[in-house]
């Protein structure tokens, strides 16, 4: 067993590898070593505390400048408060009782510098709140076994810590391990190392952990960074690689077929990026083994065109194409969409085209029993749904491909069981995001996929103006945006209002969970104020617009939690033009095509991700008409969750958008929590700032693999994938 799986209760004292364990889920010595510091600290250097969070566990380096005892207000005795400055001169309080205010009385002396830890809070009613570490756990430097003159040159790392485990804590477990460590297997090879200049393993984990200067961290962080996009890439390839020994049944274009057919009726001249695409596709659908693609475009770029040609393509050989959708709105969107643009050829071969089935989880009995019997005899050469088409039961005659639309909110094991459909091989596989992807981030997180881009728009999409609305700051401006929503209205056009939440409904938090867009920044101010008020709901914006500013016009509510019928119900309204305003959850974010709408409000626009809402006002502007969306937030201007819209509104470029939206971001949250809900296996790794990193260790990867696709004689790399692998963390690699 390598000593980077040994478990820290062999490592260290039962208590502290329990703690470490149950704080920060840090298990074995590679778990700790891979631990790294957040930040370093150095004599003279003090923490600014502009970057305080309430309620987050801080570490800060600061000085003390006074202890003061002070009066229990409501029972006898004392309490000790001790001020704190940082580097800028704003100050913390520190709030000591009981026994542990004498022994911190004894210790903090004015003039004494240290790391102070603990959960930060804001008190004081009248005036400025203070910020405050209520009885925190502190180190003072000159208490510490480092010597003032070694600490005044040796950078101290400070760790990620939480309740109960301090940075210094970790700090000496971290050493203990260091200490008796002994030699490692490099996953790198030495040939390799030599090439790059990177340091070996157990000299940069030394390095990193006990750096003697600056210099000695940006060496170890370069190697160490090398490492994680090397693994990586050498996992995703193996991937691609286990994925062409997969047999397929080929499905080459047939002339004279449904494909033909359809493209003779399309009433629009297909862009050369969908002209492009298709061919990358239809080369893939002739192979012999499975095309696992990622088809990315922009809002409206024709992404589902694309699909169904090669939909098309797949029935003429012979099979049959699924396409999976995440919600049963969209999926009703589809199968909508998708027989409107085949016409009479969705009649179930009468005209010598092919059924189109819906299959979805609230479907009644009869109409259940059709679809699947549809689907298993191969009378429908095209199914779209939702999680239902996952179920046992659902069986095809042929399926020969995948379609799956905003592939990023489907689990691993939702989007294998489609894949064992297939008897004795695999079926073909096209996964679809609206969600533009930085190039960097495609590579890592879809690396095993070949991906192919939609960035030119269609002929006759309208441009979309966006504005942010500071009601908090200019009322009236909220007061216009009621007007425009009428003024478009009486033009003949409809208007879209979109809500965070639903309202009045137990277990009421919206619709989709937003994908590559947690924003948790938003969801309190940092100048101290009280809590926001909760996120407006559809319920109650809908009743209070038609009870006053947009009183008179046709107004209906849409979300998740509607009945199936009621839901088509709503959407086919909205889309015949009987309804003027749609109130909605993000149900609406993706897929759903009114030409007719023209404007999109977002109330609370602050409480979503930059990229969806892009998504989301991409639901205007489609059918030639001016688009406008209105970005309604209380925020003022200079806040960051003000500049997010700002972004938003400043560029209609969604790959723009995608970097803001990752730079504002942790990596975590794209190659973590979003892809499985485990933190992310990134620890160094900055996806935009590291290309050329990714790019290297790619082409390396590759050329290893080439020579020696076992890892044969690798034993130090192939373990180190086998430790990624089978840790739970790297769920989000298994996407196909």
């Amino acid at each position: 067993m390598s000593r980077f799986d040994e478990p820290l209760t062999k490592a260290l004292d039962p208590k502290t590898a329990k703690l470490l364990h149950d704080v920060l889920d840090l298990q074995t010595v590679g778990d700790l070593l891979r631990h790294y510091p957040r930040r370093y600290a150095e004599r003279g250097e003090l923490t600014s505390l502009d970057m305080l969070e309430v309620d987050e566990h801080a570490t800060i380096v600061g000085e003390v400048t006074r202890a003061m005892r002070k009066p229990m207000r409501n029972r006898g005795g004392t309490w000790l408060e001790v001020e704190v400055v940082d580097g800028t001169g704003k100050k913390i309080y520190l709030s000591f009782f009981g026994k542990g205010s004498h022994v911190a009385e004894s210790r903090l002396k004015p003039g004494s510098r240290g790391m102070f830890a603990g959960k930060v809070s804001l008190f004081g009613s009248r005036g400025t709140p203070r910020w405050q570490l209520a009885h925190p756990e502190f180190e003072l430097f000159d208490e510490t076994e480092t010597s003032a003159e070694e600490f005044s040159t040796a950078p101290v790392p400070i760790y990620p810590a939480g309740k109960d485990v301090t940075p210094w804590a970790i700090r000496r477990a971290v050493g203990v391990v260091l200490d008796t460590l002994g030699p490692l297997d490099d996953p790198l090879p030495g040939e390799l190392r030599r090439r790059h200049k990177l340091q070996g393993l157990a000299e940069a984990l030394e390095s990193i952990h006990r750096p003697k200067d600056f210099a000695e961290i940006g060496r170890a962080r370069h190697r160490l960074k090398f490492d994680e996009a090397f693994v990586l890439q050498a996992v995703l390839l193996q991937r691609r690689q286990a994925a062409t020994a997969w047999p397929a049944q080929a499905r080459p274009v047939r002339s004279g077929g449904l494909l033909d057919d359809f493209d003779a009726r399309l009433p629009f001249a297909l862009t050369e990026g969908q002209s492009t695409v298709g061919a990358e596709i239809a080369a893939d659908l002739a192979l012999t083994h499975p095309m696992h693609r990622l088809l990315q475009g922009e809002v409206g770029a024709g992404k589902t065109v694309v699909a169904l040609r090669a939909m098309l393509q797949v029935v003429d050989a012979g099979g049959q194409a699924v396409l999976l959708a995440p919600t049963e709105v969209l999926a009703q969107q589809h199968h909508r969409s998708i027989t409107a643009m085949l016409g009479d050829l969705a009649a179930g071969g009468m005209f010598g085209g092919t059924a189109v089935t819906l299959l979805t989880g609230s479907m009644g009995a009869a109409a259940r029993r059709g679809a699947l019997l549809d689907a298993a005899s191969g009378t429908a050469g095209i199914v779209v749904g939702t999680h239902a088409l996952l179920q046992e039961h659902v069986q095809f005659a042929d399926l020969g491909l995948v379609v799956v639309d905003e592939q990023h909110r489907f689990g691993v094991e939702q989007r294998d069981a489609l894949r064992e459909k297939v008897a004795g091989g695999r079926p073909h596989v096209l996964v679809m995001t609206a969600t533009p992807i930085p190039r960097t981030v495609a590579m890592t997180v879809f690396g095993d996929l070949e991906i192919s881009t939609l960035s030119q728009l269609p002929s006759g999409r309208a441009p979309i103006t966006t504005h942010v609305v500071p009601a908090a700051e200019k009322p009236h401006y909220l007061d216009r945006t009621w007007e425009r929503v009428r003024e478009e209205v009486g033009l003949g056009r409809q208007a879209y209002i979109v809500c965070p939440r639903i309202g009045d409904l137990e277990g009421d938090e919206g619709d989709l969970a937003p994908s590559f867009d947690a924003e948790p920044e938003a969801k309190r101010p940092k100048d101290g104020a009280e809590e926001r008020r909760q996120p407006l709901a559809v319920l109650d914006v809908a009743e209070l617009l038609t009870a006053g500013p947009l009183h008179g016009l046709r107004v209906a509510v849409l979300h998740g939690k509607l009945a199936p019928e009621e839901k088509d119900a709503v959407m086919r309204a909205f889309s015949r033009g009987e309804v003027d305003v749609l109130v909605a959850t993000t149900v609406i974010e993706v897929g759903v095509d009114v030409p007719n709408s023209s404007v999109m409000v977002i109330m609370d626009a602050d409480r979503f991700g930059v990229s969806q809402l892009h998504q989301l006002r991409g639901r205007v502007g489609r059918g030639g008409l001016p688009g406008l969306c209105l970005l309604v937030s209380e925020f003022a201007e200079g806040t960051p969750a003000r500049a997010r819209l700002d972004a938003v509104a400043a560029t209609l470029d969604g790959f723009e958008l995608s970097r803001v939206d990752l730079e504002q971001r942790r990596e975590g949250d794209v190659l973590g929590a979003a892809q499985s809900g485990k933190r992310s296996s990134l620890k160094l790794l900055q996806l935009l700032r590291d290309e050329e990193v990714i790019e290297a260790a790619r082409a390396d990867a590759a050329a290893l693999l080439e020579s020696d696709p076992g890892l044969d004689t690798h034993p130090g790399l192939r373990a180190e994938i086998t430790r990624l692998l089978a840790d739970e963390k790297a769920d989000f690699l298994e996407k196909t």
